[in-house]
């Protein structure tokens, strides 16, 4: 039984003003139209470029499920192509990272191909001779996604071939890139290591929506951070000794509703937010000796205070990214079914910048997302018993009403709002049923 494939009425109805309905969670059919249309319709993040420095080096990875190679083409340019031989469908590239060299070649029948894509070689191609193969999607080669944009290294892609524009879907959301980019003194980001990965058994948009959520720290962190708080305010600490790194990155996790209200949430248009508009928990860490000269020395001293005095706390790039600004962090969840998501945590070396802030990084990355963590266990037990509460028949809906209007909203316009509210939810969730029902049509869908 299909309820919502041919009907992208049905599909919309799911979101309302100040609720959503559990089916955007666990439902395999709107997992299903998710993949087909909110990931092809959307720019999703890829990699980074540093990633594949040299020409011939690709990573892979997938928009929604669909598996992508990016690969540095011969004239230096960053592609992202289909990871899927144009013949009988084989994925050409499995390893995570690698160097192909010149081309791709098929390991099932030895096609090879040029990496941008386009088709070099088939073994004993005398067969296709007068079959009309050259009139065919195969003699095309690997196909590259709809578009690609790479902005200051992030490498995004939209799947289908005809949409939004990259600047029109990110517009000024692409501040939170700019501030981190710009941290580094010579203006530039490297990837330092591949991410930590861990799966979660939940779906992904419960992970996007706790990046914003800030009326949670101070209750399932208080396992975690809240034991280590206790057991360090028991600690005789020198008062002129420098506080250890690792306190200075937990202890704000206790922070009180007040601080996090205060903080302030804005809002973009098309599902972008941050939290940390005036402050965040990455506020007050200790300065890094010999940082805010090189900074200076670069930008000069206004612009260097700015970029550094901006300390957001989480920025959502919808559909499916969260980067850290102030200490370089990208976290990327991927989607895998309705009720399974991998998700990853790169961090990123500040080129030119002192080695201790991505000591911090580095540290931040290992005692908050990994999957031996200290705090994200904490969110993964509240994912997983949301996820398994909400087959309850008790109530079919998902409440996301903090600080509402009470009427409908205007998500077309930035609104900075109280830091507390769950407007950014509410956003995502907006540009959802946009960005899922855009390309959905009865009779499209019911003829495939």
């Amino acid at each position: 039984m299909t309820r919502y494939s041919h009907n992208p009425e049905a599909v919309a109805a799911l979101v309302q003003p100040h609720q959503v309905h559990r089916d955007v969670y666990i439902d395999p059919e709107i997992f299903a139209l998710e993949m087909k249309h909110l990931f092809a319709n959307t720019w999703v993040f890829v990699g980074h470029d540093s990633q594949t420095p040299a020409r011939g080096d690709y990573i892979t990875t997938q928009i929604g499920t669909a598996p992508v190679i990016m690969v540095r083409h011969t004239d230096n340019e960053i592609h992202v192509l289909h990871n899927r031989c144009p013949h009988k469908g084989t994925k050409i590239a499995i390893d995570r990272a690698g160097n192909t060299g010149k081309f791709f070649r098929c390991p099932y029948h030895a096609w090879s191909f040029k990496t941008d894509g386009c088709l070099l070689a088939i073994p004993l191609k005398k067969g296709y001779a007068d079959t009309g193969f050259d009139q065919t999607e195969a003699a095309r080669g690997m196909r590259p996604v709809g578009a690609v944009r790479n902005y200051r290294g992030f490498v995004f892609a939209r799947l289908a071939p005809e949409g939004i524009g990259f600047d029109e879907f990110f517009g000024d959301s692409l501040s939170s890139l700019d501030n981190m980019v710009d941290r580094s003194p010579e203006g530039r980001l490297e990837v330092a290591g591949p991410p930590l990965r861990y799966m979660h058994r939940c779906n992904w948009k419960m992970l996007v929506e706790n990046q914003t959520d800030t009326c949670h720290p101070m209750v399932a962190h208080e396992s975690s951070a809240g034991t280590a708080v206790k057991i360090w305010e028991k600690t005789d600490w020198p008062a002129d000794k420098p506080k250890p790194m690792a306190m200075e990155i937990i202890a704000p996790f206790m922070s009180p509703y007040e601080f996090f209200e205060n903080m302030g949430i804005r809002t973009w248009p098309n599902g972008h937010g941050h939290t940390g508009v005036h402050h965040s928990i990455h506020s007050d860490y200790s300065a890094i000796p010999g940082y805010l000269e090189k900074m200076v020395a670069a930008y000069g001293e206004e612009r260097a205070h700015r970029i550094l005095g901006e300390n957001r706390h989480n920025t959502v790039y919808f559909p499916n990214i969260m980067i850290k600004g102030p200490i370089q962090q990208l976290r990327n969840f991927i989607p895998l079914g309705p009720d399974r998501t991998l998700v990853e945590s790169y961090i990123y070396r500040l080129v030119g910048a002192p080695d201790q802030l991505l000591e911090r990084t580095a540290m931040y990355n290992r005692l908050i997302n990994a999957p031996t963590s200290m705090v994200g266990h904490d969110d993964l037990e509240m994912y997983e018993r949301a996820q398994e509460g909400l087959h309850s028949d008790a109530n079919v809906w998902v409440n996301l009403q903090r600080l509402y209007p009470g009427a409908p909203e205007d998500f077309d316009e930035t609104v900075v709002e109280n830091g507390t509210t769950e407007r950014q939810m509410r956003n995502q969730f907006h540009a959802w049923a946009k960005f899922m029902t855009c390309s959905m049509s009865t009779t499209q869908e019911a003829a495939e």
